[in-house]
């Protein structure tokens, strides 16, 4: 059974677009998935199946100036005025739509990339309400930000808020192609190095990934890294509350690898229980991996079965 839902966006402008997938069985629990930067829900759909064969519903939507949601509110890229908790927000009210029609269901949270940011921001305000999370395709300390901060900051005084420099994101993200051998076509080599992947991420017409991102987004979006760095982050985030790590050794956005064990450490040394797996040789979507993707979602199911 799939229903597609509707709902009022925290930034008081949109309407955003989810779906809730439901499996035709008593299901075990439900899996709210946080899509990353520049995409949309759809292209976990492998994973999605994967999750409700082992029965648990998949709740997706598209964020604010992102896929459905960006097409039907015309907004590629803009994602409001209200700061950079939004799309956490709008997660939250998301949630409370799935529990209104599936309530009492042991509740849990996947954030790939920008969704694991968002999942993150999450756990600290709402963690309690969760049985646990996985943040996938995660980030310590991300390169630039700080300093591509400062030049958002003087667009935005400039009265450029809602206009778009693409200089902004090729700044914050150009040093994540430093391990991309192939070289730089397409100009998002650094999720995964299988050409096939590149090329359905690029010509996708639900993935804004290749569109300009309005500067107070950018500022937004990096808000949202800086206010998840840290202890002062992890002692936020509830101690009973599972958590999974999981990425590619190789994925930029976790520094590879070095920036996935700094998010670990901090939670364990904030008394966290964390589990953390890297798979060698792989960069961002190791949930789109050929090799690998199978492998993910059985390691998805298995943590999600343990905490039942």
């Amino acid at each position: 059974m799939l229903h597609e839902v509707k709902f009022p966006s925290f930034n008081n402008r949109d309407e955003v677009t989810g779906w809730i997938y439901v499996p035709a069985c008593e299901p075990e629990g439900v899996v709210q998935l946080v899509h990353g930067f520049g995409e949309h829900s759809r292209r976990y759909f492998h994973m999605i199946v994967a999750l409700m064969d082992a029965g648990f519903i998949v709740a997706a939507n598209d964020h604010v100036g992102h896929g459905a949601t960006a097409i039907a509110n015309d907004t590629w890229g803009d994602w409001g005025d209200a700061g950079p908790h939004t799309m956490m927000e709008d997660e939250k009210r998301f949630k409370d739509v799935v529990c209104k029609k599936y309530p009492d269901l042991p509740y849990f949270m996947f954030g790939h990339s920008m969704g694991s940011m968002i999942a993150r921001d999450f756990s600290t305000k709402y963690g309690d309400e969760l049985m646990g999370v996985i943040y996938c395709g995660t980030t310590g300390v991300f390169a630039n930000t700080r300093a591509v901060r400062e030049k958002v900051d003087a667009a935005v005084a400039a009265g450029k808020a809602h206009e778009a420099d693409p200089a902004f994101v090729g700044e914050l993200f150009g040093w994540m192609f430093s391990r991309c051998d192939e070289g730089v076509k397409l100009g998002n080599e650094w999720i995964c190095h299988d050409p096939y992947v590149q090329k359905d991420h690029a010509e996708d017409p639900f993935d804004a990934f290749t569109h300009p991102c309005h500067n107070i987004s950018v500022r937004d979006f990096i808000d949202m890294m800086l206010c998840i760095e840290g202890k002062e982050w992890a002692e936020k985030v509830p101690t009973d509350l599972p958590i999974l790590l999981i990425a590619g050794d190789q994925d930029p956005v976790g520094n590879f690898g070095e920036g996935v064990y700094t998010c670990a450490n901090w939670l364990i040394d904030t008394g966290h229980d964390v589990i953390t797996q890297l798979y060698p040789g792989f960069r961002h979507e190791i949930h789109n991996y050929d090799e690998i993707k199978f492998d993910v979602e059985t390691t998805l199911v298995e943590w999600l079965t343990m905490q039942l």
